[in-house]
């Protein structure tokens, strides 16, 4: 049982009446609270993003990126790294190998890694060299080559080919030729972000 105030006299409330008394008063309190202490609201935080000026999400790749052009890598670019970036890493690789309708691997395209944390793109056709001027480390793709090693899926069905970014709070202790396990057990517990650009392909 609560008490409802009318005027000087004080009459007592049972029941649904009592509720709704303690219910407006709760209200009331709390709107008073938020107008003392507003809910402070936080910064957005910049999400890293990848792109590419050589074919957009979801689109085809060029055929010059692939085994059936010159095979060089595409041009790829980022921006909204954390400020704690100490270097990037790379991966590109086909989960719809060797057919899309029935994919039983991932193909491995490219591994890079220890990219500098000042770099916010890679160029077009990268040296196909254990390490680049820069300091970074190339791995061993499936093809058994280090470097990039362009889509080269058989005849049949469009294959995705997803070029996966990430920023980490780390230099990886990794050498030239690692694999794309070997990168990913590296780097563990180092991910700040993760960014992805995925482009097809279809060999007719």
């Amino acid at each position: 049982m609560c008490d409802i105030r009318r005027g000087n006299r004080v009459a007592p409330a049972t029941g649904a009446g009592c509720f709704a008394t303690l219910a407006l008063a709760l209200t009331l309190v709390a709107s008073a609270a938020s107008e003392r202490h507003p809910a402070t609201q936080e910064k957005p935080t910049m999400s890293l993003q990848l792109t590419s000026p050589a074919f957009a999400e979801g689109k085809p790749i060029p055929r010059k990126y692939t085994c059936e052009g010159s095979d060089v890598s595409p041009p790829l670019r980022w921006s909204g790294a954390p400020s704690n970036t100490k270097s990037f890493a790379l991966i590109a690789d086909d989960p719809d190998a060797p057919d899309p309708r029935a994919p039983k691997m991932v193909w491995v395209h490219w591994v890079i890694f220890n990219i500098p944390a000042s770099a916010s793109e890679l160029p077009e056709n990268v040296a196909k060299t254990p390490t680049l001027p820069d300091g970074a480390r190339q791995g061993t793709n499936d093809f058994r080559r280090v470097g990039y090693g362009g889509p080269c899926p058989p005849p049949g069905e469009p294959h995705r080919y997803f070029f996966k970014l990430y920023a980490l709070d780390t230099v990886l202790d990794l050498k030239p030729g690692a694999t794309k396990p070997e990168l990913l057990k590296a780097m563990e517990g180092h991910i700040l972000a993760q960014a992805q650009l995925m482009g097809t392909y279809q060999r007719r």
